[in-house]
């Protein structure tokens, strides 16, 4: 038998419910994976909200990242076999295929080779958070060593993972946060300056911080603060939007990107997950890094899976740094 979580309502963490299952068997395309650590992410706590833009069917499943060993490989699977150390790639269906459980079968186009030298804690905490700064910044920002880099929401998980990327690709990453709680730890992280926008004026920090303009803007606040920014920026500057923490309305700084060629752009982590190339560049970038040592994910906590409850509770305080992941 194995545990599986579930839920059959929409509502806070006490809608999670452990229930015991038969080890599922893995269908032509799918992979059966013993799960020995699971990555908590936003996403888990919009869908049991009923606030992401996939919608539960019940009784639902729930998680995106995982980190386990390969158990079965359905019939037409070639790309893994028995025993292979795996994690799991976002964008399937989370009713049908969500990650909190001993064993989860998935598809094979969403399982991806973890590099050596990750705990499983570190590994179900990979993916999510580098794939999407990856994209963001390198993809999709197109950020050059040398170049100078602000990226919001810094002690996110993909805050965080941006930092380091950032580093890894020889660049200057300036980091942002609410308050000035974390500030020593962001610049351990990795950052070259940290700005508290709630008690620093944003213009002012970076107008006399030592780096010059900004050539990229990885940014996951949105706001009015989008001008503000657009303002630093250098010519032909890059900003790339991934989220809309901020309550505010987004303005387009239209004269500010006419006179100084500024490109910004929506951005989602399915534009590398859903195109092979990049998803091979990406990961052959991130495998590199954890090699070197200069990429690994920040555990903030950790739980069991039998205190899912208390997992989510935590997770929607917003006291973390970096990820909480659960052992299995």
């Amino acid at each position: 038998m194995s545990r599986v979580v579930r839920f059959y309502r929409l509502g806070g963490p006490e809608v999670l419910q452990i229930e015991t299952r038969d080890i599922p068997k893995p269908e032509a395309d799918e992979v059966l994976i013993k799960v020995d650590a699971i990555g908590l992410n936003r996403a888990d706590v919009m869908l049991r909200r009923g606030q992401y833009l996939e919608k539960a069917t019940f009784p639902s499943q729930l998680g995106f990242e995982a980190a386990g060993t390969v158990v079965e490989c359905g019939a037409t699977v070639r790309n893994f076999q028995k025993g292979d150390s795996v994690g799991t790639l976002p964008g399937f269906n989370l009713s049908r295929y969500g990650v909190y459980a001993d064993h989860i079968v998935m598809p094979a186009s969403h399982v991806i080779a973890q590099p050596k030298g990750l705990e499983p804690t570190h590994a179900a905490a990979l993916w999510m958070a580098y794939l999407t700064a990856y994209g963001g910044l390198i993809s999709a920002g197109g950020l050059q060593a040398g170049e100078v880099v602000l990226i919001s929401a810094a002690t996110s998980s993909v805050g965080l993972a941006a930092i380091q990327i950032a580093k890894h690709a020889g660049a200057y990453p300036i980091a942002t946060t609410l308050n000035r709680d974390h500030h020593d730890a962001i610049l351990a992280a990795g950052a070259v300056a940290a700005i508290a926008t709630k008690d620093e004026s944003l213009a002012e920090r970076l107008a006399e911080l030592p780096y010059g303009k900004l050539h990229c803007v990885f940014d996951a606040v949105g706001g009015s603060d989008v001008l503000t920014l657009a303002e630093a920026m250098a010519p032909y500057g890059r900003m790339v939007i991934h989220g809309a923490l901020s309550p505010e309305p987004t303005p387009f700084p239209l004269k500010l990107a006419i006179k100084n060629s500024l490109m910004l752009r929506g951005y989602v982590y399915t534009e590398v997950t859903q195109n092979p190339t990049v998803l091979q560049q990406a990961q052959r970038f991130i495998a590199e890094g954890v090699a070197a040592g200069t990429l690994k994910p920040h555990i903030d906590r950790e739980f069991t899976l039998d205190k899912v409850v208390q997992a989510h509770q935590y997770l929607e305080s917003n006291q973390q740094f970096g990820k909480v992941v659960m052992r299995v």
